[in-house]
């Protein structure tokens, strides 16, 4: 009995083994029939993505996306981070000043200091070093707005900041903040002329009280500031009112600020406000700032104003003799620009061509973007939804609500998809029809194509992208919009006033829709073939197994006999 046990089991095996080899060499004909399939579809696009990478010569060297995010208390950013920045792939996000400030619901109250505490009424230092955590764990590096020129001005009356810091202003003194009256400038006089760059530095900006920033004190005081907001984890810095400082004394705040956080001056990440106009004195132009690190590039978007008001086929003209790109920070607009330059600048009041200047901006490879996600308002100094002299509301991102959430809308969630899609690679196919419709390629991983008219375009482009249907992340963001690309061309009809971006990133099919079909069907030809042979070899040797097994069978019961 255990015998014949034995050969039951040893039979049951063989007879497993057979099915197993069956099974195993169906799964290699459907893994052969999908892999034709893709190598079909790759073979009837254009030329490898990888290849085009490799010899693309104009590198970028952009360190990210930011979005500045004006104004936000840090719990709204904090939850942003989670919800949007980090799944849309923004690498930054730019806070508003976050040290304590003059009591006020008025949004330029967070630009007039009065100590270097992180208390403010965007939040706590705690709930600061929580948003810088939360942020970071969904890939999310913070920049902070630095206001380091001055301090409130002489005319306060109060004497209590918003985060507890005692100041008396009429008498210069801050405590909290460690200055004294020599650590001001001592002019009483505002600035009144530009072309000076002695009196820029060293006189009051509208009677706010300048610090002396080349006093060792001061710079020691700012450093130190600067040094603990890196060790609580901040990635950079935005330079408010650099040119109001020598280039010297910026060099010297921040090497002392290196110093303090034990670190050297290159490895610190700032981006400085200097506003250029050639009629000022030379001295305070943005070159001059530049061994101190990247600039703030206004002409950019006074130029991005001026052709989507006139004639957008410029913008292939649109960096000629502007800072170079791995030194320019461009926007299409700020809080300050679209309050006291609306005329220069594009903003939110600007409807469709607003949301097509920051595509324009993510697509074309120059300088660090950064889009600006503010709010509503119908006077200048209006502060942000709901503020009150110390604090400001949660943000709403609602139908109703007065916040831009600019991130938010499909376009911008879009546009950075695609601007990550395509980092490094050159500028490749641009075409305008010499007025307002302009496409280009991103080598072979984008395209972008503009109308800035009133009426919708159609439009024959070429495109080194790879043959494919492509989402249209410009106007969808689940590929329920899309554009072909067929013998490397972009056929199709753009909107009025709006665009067609497309990237590898963001594809419903690639390759030749009937080279596929083709391959398809030799494939399904393929795998019955394979199919009908291996279904005969197992029938064969299934017949041979139960013929060898009734053998043994018998063979054992006359043994057993």
């Amino acid at each position: 009995m255990m015998i014949h046990g034995i050969e039951v089991f040893t039979s049951f095996n063989k007879k497993a083994l057979v099915k197993l080899k069956f099974v195993l060499a169906r799964v290699a004909a459907i893994t052969s029939c999908v892999a034709m399939i893709l190598a079909g579809a790759v073979v009837a696009s254009s030329p490898a993505i990888a290849d085009e990478g490799a010899k693309s010569s104009q590198k970028t060297t952009q360190k990210g996306v930011i979005v500045t995010a004006f104004q936000q208390n840090w719990r709204s950013i904090a939850k942003e981070c989670k919800k949007t920045y980090g799944p849309e792939g923004v690498k930054y996000v730019q806070v508003s000043p976050p040290q304590d400030h003059i009591k006020g619901d008025q949004w330029w109250t967070s630009y007039q200091p009065v100590s270097y505490k992180l208390n403010s009424k965007l939040g706590t230092e705690d709930e600061f070093k929580k948003m810088i955590t939360t942020c970071k764990a969904s890939g999310i590096g913070i920049i902070a707005d630095a206001v380091i020129n001055h301090t409130t001005g002489f005319a306060n009356k109060d004497t209590v900041g918003v985060g507890g810091s005692k100041y008396d202003a009429a008498n210069q003194s801050f405590p909290d903040a460690g200055y004294t009256k020599d650590d001001f400038h001592k002019s009483t006089e505002n600035i009144n002329t530009y072309r000076k760059a002695e009196i820029v530095w060293t006189h009051r900006l509208v009677g706010l009280l300048d610090l002396d920033t080349s006093n060792p004190h001061v710079q020691k005081t700012l450093g130190e500031y600067f040094a603990h907001m890196l060790k609580l984890g901040v990635d950079g810095f935005r330079v408010d009112a650099a040119k109001h400082m020598s280039p010297q004394d910026v060099k010297g705040i921040k090497d002392a600020a290196a110093e303090a956080a034990g670190t050297t001056p290159d490895k610190i990440w700032w981006m400085q406000e200097t506003i250029g106009f050639s009629e000022q004195d030379p001295r305070i132009q943005p070159d001059q700032y530049l061994q101190t690190g990247e600039v703030n590039e206004f002409e950019y978007s006074y130029r991005l104003r001026n052709y989507f008001y006139g004639s957008i086929e410029n913008l292939k003209h649109i960096t000629d003799k502007l800072i170079p790109s791995k030194k320019a920070a461009i926007f299409v607009t700020n809080w300050d620009t679209e309050r006291d330059n609306a005329s220069r600048v594009l903003t939110y009041k600007d409807g469709k061509k607003y949301e097509l200047a920051n595509t324009f901006m993510l697509a074309y490879p120059y300088g660090t973007p950064n889009v600006f996600s503010g709010y509503e308002f119908t006077k200048r100094d209006e502060g942000a939804p709901g503020a009150t002299q110390t604090s400001i509301p949660d943000v709403s991102c609602a139908k109703d609500s007065k916040w831009q959430c600019t991130q938010r809308l499909t376009s911008i969630r879009g546009m950075i998809g695609f601007y990550n899609a395509v980092r490094g690679t050159k500028v490749t196919n641009w075409q305008d029809d010499d007025d307002n419709n302009v496409a280009f390629s991103r080598g072979n991983k984008g395209f972008l194509a503009i109308n800035n008219t009133e009426e919708p375009q159609k439009v024959s482009y070429k495109t080194d992208l790879p043959d494919g249907e492509y989402c249209n992340v410009y106007e969808s963001k689940d590929c329920t919009k899309t554009v072909s690309v067929s013998g490397g061309k972009v056929k199709t009809t753009v909107d009025a006033e709006s665009a067609v971006a497309l990237h590898v990133n963001a594809v419903k099919s690639l390759g030749n829709a009937r080279a596929r079909n083709v391959t398809i069907f030799i494939c399904v030809f393929v795998a019955s073939i394979c199919t009908f042979v291996v279904n005969r070899r197992f029938v064969e040797k299934s017949k041979k197994l139960a013929k060898g097994n009734s053998d043994g069978v018998k063979t054992g019961e006359t043994k057993g006999k």
